[in-house]
Parts: structure tokens; sequence; C-alpha cells
């Protein structure tokens, strides 16, 4: 009895989990993709289509993206020559990852929602928001998505081509070269042997918090708070990465890119990061939980044959 008790302890908590997750993706639906009203304060959603699309993908991306009426957003097509322009990237490069991007008012934040997080390999949410904030874009719910298997660069040079193509804010070229570097530097740390996806945007998430709340002066106050950063974090860098990771904030530092007018945002990036990585690696005390139960029926099992 005391066995099948505890059977019926641990389905009840999956099944919490399980409603907490479906309620979870519900709210994540609700983050833009409205085009019940027109706001004609910021003008129509952008919808950015990568150009090798054929025109089934495209149809696809439509439907991922919640595009019911064309009449309500502006379509614009993102190709190779953007991504040499935007990223310095390859112009023979096949471009499928597309984004909506549809702006808020001042203060709500920047929400990136991956519709096809399968289909996205290397640019997770995060990396999408520390980019986008260094090179100056914030208050939008931005949505991306790709009908195939792509690393996720055409649809953040979608995003950069919506933004200067004069709908909303112009962006400043080298803040999004640095912001480009990031973004480079970030999927490269990510590939290494112990770093992930979600460590690495903690990492950098923390720092720019860090230099919000320090304002070092020097470069010397630079290294010492990424240094920290990577103690605290028990990350380890080679010599040479963390030279590229001081190098980079330290362009930022020479752009004067205020992180503190986005503290908030990048507050909120942290919950999200760790709430990815306890997803991850999973409740500590359920599973702890979990293991007592199982040990408890192997000293039954074993009690009967004692």
């Amino acid at each position: 009895m005391k066995v099948f008790y505890k059977g019926i302890t641990v389905a009840i908590l999956f099944a919490l989990i399980l409603t907490v997750c479906s309620t979870s993706n519900v709210f994540a639906d609700t983050n833009g993709n409205n085009e019940d009203s027109i706001n004609e304060k910021f003008g129509l959603p952008i919808v950015v289509y990568g150009e090798a699309l054929s025109a089934a993908q495209k149809d696809e991306v439509r439907r991922l993206l919640n595009v019911t009426d064309i009449n309500k957003v502006k379509e614009i097509t993102v190709s190779g020559e953007d991504l040499v322009t935007y990223i310095k990237g390859d112009r023979h490069s096949n471009m499928y990852s597309s984004a909506k991007i549809t702006r808020k008012d001042s203060g709500e934040g920047l929400i990136i929602n991956q519709v096809t997080p399968e289909n996205i390999t290397e640019v997770t949410d995060e990396m999408y928001a520390n980019a986008l904030l260094t090179a100056g874009i914030q208050d939008a719910v931005v949505d991306v998505a790709s009908p195939v298997k792509v690393s996720g660069h055409s649809a953040l040079v979608g995003i950069y081509k919506a933004y200067d193509a004069g709908e909303g804010a112009g962006l400043n070229k080298e803040r999004t070269e640095v912001a480009n570097e990031e973004l480079n530097l970030a999927t490269d740390l990510a590939k290494k042997e112990g770093l992930d996806q979600d460590k690495v945007s903690e990492l950098l998430t923390e720092i720019k918090k860090e230099i919000a709340n320090q304002n070092p002066a020097t470069k010397e106050e630079l290294a010492a708070i990424i240094d920290e950063k990577l103690k605290t974090l028990e990350i380890k860098l080679s010599a040479e990465d963390r030279q590229l990771l001081i190098d980079l904030f330290e362009k930022m530092r020479d752009l004067n890119i205020n992180f503190d007018n986005v503290k908030s945002q990048l507050e909120n990036l942290t919950q999200d990061i760790q709430q990815r990585i306890e997803e991850a690696v999973g409740d500590k005390n359920f599973l702890q939980k979990v293991a007592d139960f199982f040990k408890e029926l192997i000293d039954s099992i074993k009690s009967i044959f004692s």
C-alpha cells in the first residue's frame, strides 16, 4: 500500500509538470501574433522571409508566424546581399529562417518567441535578445521560424533589415557590427567542451548587468568584471577566449553602450536563462524524491527474499 501511494504521488507530480508546460506554451503563443487590431502608432508588423524559401515553404512560414492576412503585415525578403551588409556573411548562403517583428511601447521589453526551436540549431532566444539589445533594438515582440533546420542567422539579418529600412528606428552600424561579433562569439563558445548555449547566454547577460552596475572606466576594470563572472558561474575559458571576451566588451564600452537603459530587460533575460537551465537539469528535489522512491522499492523487494 505504501508503494502504491508513492506511485500515485509521482504520477501526480508528472501530471502537474505537464500541465505547467502546456500552460507555458499557451502564454508564449499570446506574446504577439495578434492581428485583430492595427497599431497606428508603430505601423504594421514586419515579416521578413528568407530568400531561399520556396512558395510552399513561404506559405508554411506565414502559417507558423500566424500571418492570416497579408494586408495586415508588411512583407520583405532578406537575401545573401543583406547577409554581407549586416553580418559580413557569404552572399551565396541559403536564407531560410524568417522573423516577424511587432513593435511595442517603451518599457514593454524585448520578447523572443522561437516558433520552431527544433529548426533553429545555433541561436537561442537569449542569444537573439543579447545581440538585439546590443544593436539597440528593444521593446518589441520578435517571432522566429524556419521550415528546415538552420543556424538562425538569416532571421537576425532580417530583423536588422526591418529596423534599418526606416521601419521603427534606424540602427547604428557600429553597434550592429559589435552585436554580430557578440553573436559569433556566443555561438563559438557554446560549441566548446563543457559549455552550452544557456551557460554562454547567462555569462554575457551577467557581464552586461555588472557593467550597468559598475560603469567601468578602464579596460582593467572591465577585465575584472569578466573574471569575476567567469569565477561565479564556474566557467573556464582559454586565455585566447577570455581575451576575445574582453575585447568584445571593450568595443561596447568604447561605443558608450549604456546597458543601464535595458537593465530590467537584462534581469528578465537572466530569469529566462535560469529557468531554461533548471528545466534542462530538472528539479533536484523532485529527482531526489524519485530516487528515494526507487531505493525504498528496491529495499522492499530485497526484504521479501531475505
